[in-house]
């Protein structure tokens, strides 16, 4: 029971709701102003006094810590990391670069993060202890190689490496969004046309082929039925597709093995599958480069790559990669056996094994890849245009054909 509440009570530690404006004066009689997120007025004055700055007012904001402003996304964080290896290179003060990162940002919920972490430091924490504070913003790959650059001197250092592979890795997700977005967005769009032609567009037409009189063509009265359908049990149709994305939504959360069965499904799918396994590839050799050149053990190196290949089964393969080299097994041969990887990227591996530059083949195979991944994306952009183009033809034309037949067939008529 009591282990119970100490877990409780340490989570709701974690959870600071409440963003405090303060002013107060430090050793040197120099008046302070700034934030800082707490669970009370009371908390942040005493965080400040073991800063040595006297407070004289603690206000709570108006809007707290995620209510206001705009969300923080990942490469807001990617692009705070640069700012701060490019300051740390300059040779500015960690502190007063996370003020000036911070107080320069215009997302009002990234300004208040970083000076959270920023009142941390002050007040004593290392800088990877203030970063695991934020688990929603920064991952413990981030923390443990920063953790990695402060015990071995190398912060700058690392703080650059960290900045590129962030980078590096949001460039990859955007560009598979790319790749995804497109025909997305067109089969919406042509779901979104056919509904709006068979609710309100076919019903006139179908009023006046009824005071024609004479019977429809096959086609036209399969559409008019459809339309009839559609308008009758249009909330069944749109109940179906709203539960369909909530459940895919939840199984794909919550069960790993629906996550393995749509991954594999991926893998194996035209086009979209060589795309998908080349950015995975791409992610576990930039994440292992990293990791590599930070010094940190093979093993937990491996764990790392695992959970940023993006997809269960390289993770799958990656986990095993781990278990075989804790036996002994050079990683070219455990990458081998596991049957995911490209013959390519085994052999660069071991080359990098042998000449004890494994980091930089890596580094060299995440490059490929990532190359390879962006000549992918635009070369599916413009097969698939004329595939859209096709696809929307049929689908609209489709419909304004069949309501044209009977009017042709009445001109025949004639």
């Amino acid at each position: 029971m009591a282990t119970a509440v100490q877990k409780r009570g340490s989570k709701q530690k974690k959870v600071r709701t409440k963003t405090f404006q303060y002013t107060g004066v430090n050793k040197q009689g120099q008046r302070i102003k700034g934030k800082m997120i707490s669970d009370d007025a009371a908390s942040v004055k005493v965080a400040l006094r073991k800063q040595g700055i006297n407070p004289q007012k603690v206000q709570a904001e108006l809007f707290s810590f995620g209510n206001g402003g705009k969300p923080i996304k990942p490469v807001d964080i990617a692009i705070f990391l640069r700012q701060m290896a490019t300051m740390m290179k300059a040779g500015v003060p960690l502190v007063q670069a996370f003020d000036i990162v911070g107080k320069g940002h215009e997302n009002s919920n990234m300004q208040d993060l970083l000076m959270n972490i920023k009142g941390d430091i002050e007040s004593g924490s290392p800088i990877a202890d203030a970063l695991r504070k934020q688990p929603k913003y920064f991952d413990e790959l981030v923390c443990d190689l920063i953790h990695a650059g402060e015990q071995s001197g190398t912060l700058e250092q690392m703080l650059d490496r960290i900045a590129t592979y962030k980078e590096k890795s949001e460039a990859l997700k955007s560009k598979i969004k790319k790749a995804m977005m497109y025909p997305t967005a067109v089969v919406i769009v042509a779901i979104a046309v056919t509904a709006i032609l068979l609710i309100y567009v076919v019903p006139m037409f179908a009023d006046l082929f009824k005071g024609a009189g004479s019977d429809l063509p096959a086609f036209t009265q399969l559409v008019v039925d459809l339309s009839d359908n559609v308008q009758a049990y249009w909330y069944v149709y749109l109940g179906v597709i709203i539960a369909a994305v909530i459940t895919f939504s939840q199984l794909n959360e919550k069960s790993a093995k629906f996550r393995s069965l749509k991954d594999r499904f991926l893998l194996k799918f035209p086009i979209f599958g060589p795309l998908i396994a080349k950015a995975a590839v791409a992610r576990y050799a930039r994440t292992l480069s990293t990791t590599f050149a930070a010094g940190v053990p093979l093993v937990d190196a491996l764990q790392s790559a695992a959970g940023a290949s993006g997809n269960t089964v390289h993770k799958e393969a990656i986990l095993k990669i781990r278990d075989d080299v804790t036996t002994g097994m050079q990683i070219n041969m455990a990458m081998q056996s596991t049957g995911v990887f490209p013959n390519m990227v085994n052999q660069m591996v071991a080359i990098g094994e042998e000449s004890g530059a494994v980091d930089s083949m890596l580094s060299k195979v995440a490059d490929i890849y990532e190359g390879e991944v962006d000549d992918a994306v635009d070369g599916i952009s413009s097969l698939i245009e004329p595939f859209v183009i096709v696809f929307l033809g049929v689908v609209v034309g489709g419909l304004v054909v069949a309501m044209y037949l009977p009017i042709f067939q009445m001109g025949n008529a004639f």
